[in-house]
């Protein structure tokens, strides 16, 4: 049973597997849109997932909460769950009327050595989260607090920005926006890359030939 724990109407799934840092390392500087371009563009989340904070560069395993709107009691809980790389994934179902995540929830995550949110919904205390190093993309900023009533899931599997995230997926995020890499795929990404940067400077280096190229025609 996937279930395996309730408390206070908070359900937590099983341990999940995570992808360890030595076999993502070669993604932390690669473009979130050459990734996305290594996964045939299918699991980009929407332009509506934006950075918040002014660090961009996100990446980690995904730990996925499902609160209801504007409630971030599961949220709290989730980070009990939390290893460092970790990124939080929660899908707030859209809603922008709430902050799920402020400076103090923003403490936790930077003592448990999560790096940053993923959040389908408002955060709040920007300037703070970026004073702390955490990279964080929502949909809305506000000041708003949220409830803390319940119910929420943690480590079942999300749908964020359009993207279904699983617990253990590896999320690359940089001022473009955030890419869901699938566990399973994470190699194929990483062998992708670097012909997708190269085929890119190949076509860049033409560009620059046929400017100067006509640049020596006008004089």
């Amino acid at each position: 049973m996937f279930i395996v724990a309730a408390t206070d109407r908070l359900f937590i799934a099983p341990s999940w597997d995570r992808v360890a840092a030595a076999k993502t390392r070669r993604l932390e500087r690669v473009p979130a849109a050459n990734v996305g371009d290594a996964l045939q563009r299918m699991t980009v989340m929407d332009g509506g997932i934006r950075l918040c904070t002014e660090r961009g560069a996100l990446l980690g395993n995904a730990l996925t909460v499902d609160v209801r709107s504007g409630d971030n009691l599961a949220i709290h809980r989730a980070l009990d769950e939390a290893r460092p790389g970790d990124v939080l994934v929660v899908n707030g179902h859209g809603d922008m009327t709430r902050a799920l995540i402020g400076d103090l929830i923003g403490e936790i995550m930077v003592n448990a050595g999560v790096v940053g949110a993923v959040v389908d919904g408002a955060v709040r205390d920007v300037q703070a989260l970026s004073e702390m190093g955490l990279a964080v993309y929502a949909r809305a900023v506000t000041p708003a607090g949220p409830f803390k009533d319940g119910p929420g899931t943690i480590g079942a599997p999300v749908a964020v920005g359009g993207v279904v995230v699983t617990a253990g997926d590896v999320l690359v995020g940089d001022s473009d926006g955030v890419v869901v890499v699938p566990r399973h795929r994470v190699m194929e990404v990483v062998e992708a890359v670097d012909g997708i940067g190269e085929k890119e400077q190949a076509l860049r280096q033409r560009i620059l030939a046929a400017r100067a190229g006509r640049a020596a025609v006008a004089l």
